[in-house]
């Protein structure tokens, strides 16, 4: 199981973060640090395109990537772009409370009927693509899911650090994850 860390003051920051990109990523968000000029990007924030997660950070801080339920199966040439060209050393995962993508099983008819409806696919074709998609795509639980995905990254990159994080629509804050 999962623990799930706040961060209030800048002595909660988990001493791996400490003055690292993550590190920082979290001082802006939840401790509204000023922002600074930066430079260089140095980090690739895997996010949800759920539009009720917004991060606080300066700009050119991140580059950053929305999936499904931050969910970056299919993104790894993008990855390995901003890695070997870019120069971007840490990857941060953020997951979300009440992601959709939990109960995206339980939209099977919507789905289908939407994709007939408004994108002009037969049922056939909405179906094999939600057949295909559900396994790939679906998650059971938002912490589990970022725990894993970080874990696969870590095994893809094993010389890039990669944090997986929690936002909580609740209180719009970032929590640590270990």
């Amino acid at each position: 199981m999962a623990e799930i860390i706040p961060v209030n003051y800048r002595t909660d920051i988990l001493p791996e973060y400490s003055d690292t990109p993550v590190g920082l990523l979290l001082e802006y968000h939840n401790l509204e640090r000023a922002a600074g000029s930066m430079r260089k990007r140095r980090l690739l924030i895997g996010m949800c395109m759920d539009s009720r997660s917004a991060i606080r950070m300066p700009r050119n801080f991140a580059y950053v990537l929305r999936t499904a339920g931050a969910n970056m199966r299919d993104n790894e040439f993008r990855m390995s772009y901003a890695i070997s060209v870019l120069g971007v050393r840490t990857i941060v995962l953020i997951a979300h409370t009440d992601c959709g993508m939990k109960t995206v099983g339980d939209k099977h008819d919507e789905f289908i009927t939407g994709m007939v409806e408004f994108a002009g696919w037969t049922a056939e074709q909405a179906e094999a693509v939600f057949a295909e998609g559900l396994p790939k795509f679906g998650i059971s639980d938002e912490v589990e899911f970022v725990m894993g995905e970080a874990a696969r990254l870590r095994a893809l990159y094993p010389r890039i650090e990669v944090a997986p994080l929690l936002y909580q629509l609740e209180d719009h804050l970032l929590y640590q994850l270990r």
